[in-house]
């Protein structure tokens, strides 16, 4: 099988292609909108990059086992509304957020549960979970949205530290970690290997179904964290927090070069793929353009990411 277990500090050629893909990006977005070069809007795009990628980290582990979770928009937005009932009912408001991310996590693990347990395919599980979690929200909001936190509860998702906003830098070490943990670990070794044939990673004793049920419960930590954060930076929690963060998310990873078969990618592409993402909606928002053309052009990003790669597989073999 081969695996791909060495923390690399040199850019592939695909990569490389993805930093001309960035900066070719960033001059078209000059061009529609004289607020995207500023200081200001650099800040808004890491801000929106530090959610949606905290979500993209546990997508890119998901996705290199072969798996897929459609849930973690859903799961965003019913850790944000834990977050903000238990605050609204009495709760302190760092226990509440630490309920919220714990919500995310037994969430991640339920679909992980489902998957390993009754053999039921990822994309099935989770379709059906994006609709669960979501209408959960739904149901414990009642509709409304939970405003009016504690000031230093925003320090989160509005604070710096320096110039740096504080969710950027929680976002860069949660990236460094995973940087390591697929690059220098045994358990990142072992997602490459189920990825490239799952059924010889079960024959040379490799633990499949509990290193799935970590990754997707990681995976749901990450977005409950991701959903904390929205609360912070909004100052509000509803229902329809998340919403599309998936899509954001699988073109992100795919984008960067992660087979959505499996066994193929990492952390750095994925990376490059979500400052893409990330750069695209911020430019075409400054530009007065509808969020249903742009979901449009994260669309085609999506197909022509697994084109490219499509292709870059076949001329390696």
């Amino acid at each position: 099988m081969k695996v791909q277990p060495r923390l690399r500090l040199r850019l592939s050629v695909a990569e490389l292609v993805l930093v001309g893909a960035l900066a070719l990006a960033i001059v078209v977005m000059a061009q529609l909108s004289p607020q995207f070069l500023t200081v200001r809007n650099f800040f808004e795009v890491t801000r929106f990059v530090a959610e949606a990628g905290l979500i993209s980290l546990g997508m890119t582990a998901v996705i290199l086992t072969g798996g897929i979770d459609l849930s973690v928009g859903s799961i965003l937005g019913l850790s944000a509304i834990i977050t903000g009932a238990l605050f609204h009912a009495g709760w302190n408001v760092w226990l509440s957020a630490l309920a919220g991310i714990l919500a995310g996590t037994l969430a991640g693990a339920l679909n992980g549960l489902i998957i390993t347990r009754v053999g039921i395919p990822p994309l099935i599980v989770t379709l059906a979970t994006l609709a669960i979690y979501r209408g959960l929200a739904l149901g414990i909001s009642q509709g409304q949205a939970y405003r009016g936190y504690p000031e230093g509860f925003y320090s989160l998702g509005q604070g710096y530290l320096g110039p740096v906003p504080v969710q950027l830098i929680v976002f860069a070490l949660f990236s460094l970690a995973f940087v390591l943990l697929l690059g220098r670990t045994v358990f990142g070794r072992a997602l490459y290997a189920i990825g490239n044939n799952e059924t010889a990673a079960r024959f040379s004793g490799l633990p499949v179904d509990r290193i799935k049920l970590i990754i997707y419960s990681l995976c749901g930590l990450l977005s409950g964290l991701a959903g904390v954060i929205f609360v912070s930076r909004l100052s509000t929690a509803k229902a329809d927090a998340g919403l599309g963060y998936e899509l954001d998310a699988i073109t992100a990873v795919v984008l960067g070069g992660t087979a959505i078969s499996g066994g193929q990618g990492g952390i750095w592409g994925t990376l490059l793929g979500l400052f893409i993402v990330g750069i695209v909606r911020n430019g075409m928002t400054l530009a007065f353009i509808n969020a249903d053309v742009q979901l449009v052009f994260i669309g085609l990003i999506l197909i022509a990411a697994v084109t490219f790669n499509q292709v870059l597989r076949r001329g390696r073999r």
